[in-house]
């Protein structure tokens, strides 16, 4: 019987991150279920919840990814995943936000408020400063799940509070 592993690497950025940790876990047997990849900085992020095939311990997976050159100076924890695998309701994605415009200090905080007011759960938060050459604008983009008779009055007061704030405010339905 196989078990759940929750593998998490961060290290600075560089070419070949993802190959090489799928392509280990790959190589050990072990499959992905939700994984998550980003850059944060000079620095990345990647982390999955695997299915590890029976005899591949957790200390095995973090000493076989330690060893990787690409991920030299890394920080990695793989710890057994002891929650259900499986997404339940709250995790189904219903629309996507994205705000954009100039950074502002408790931007984050204040937009999640709102989707907590609705009763809308946030599945997926990407946040990021662009370049000057892009702009030099700061973009959140929220995939959330909103309850049907809620989603038009909360997506309405996150774009009203977008606005009162200067920022432009997208939303897409799915």
């Amino acid at each position: 019987m196989s078990s759940l592993a929750l593998v998490s690497t961060f290290c600075p950025d560089r070419v070949g991150l993802v190959s090489a940790v799928t392509g280990h876990l790959f190589g050990l047997g072990a499959n992905l279920r939700d994984a998550t990849f980003a850059v944060m900085g000079s620095g990345a992020e990647f982390s999955a919840v695997c299915e590890l095939p029976d005899g591949v311990p957790v200390a095995e997976v973090q000493e076989g990814l330690a060893s990787l050159p690409e991920l030299a100076g890394a920080q990695i924890k793989v710890t057994p995943f002891d929650f259900d695998p499986n997404p339940g309701p709250l995790a189904r994605i219903t629309h996507r936000v994205e705000v954009s415009g100039g950074d502002q200090p408790g931007l984050i905080a204040r937009l999640s408020e709102i989707f907590t007011q609705f009763e809308a759960n946030i599945v997926r938060l990407d946040a990021q400063t662009l370049p000057e050459r892009e702009g030099g604008r700061y973009v959140i983009r929220f995939a959330v799940s909103i309850p049907p008779e809620r989603a038009g009055t909360c997506l309405s007061a996150v774009a009203n509070t977008a606005e009162t704030m200067g920022l432009i405010c997208t939303t897409e339905a799915l």
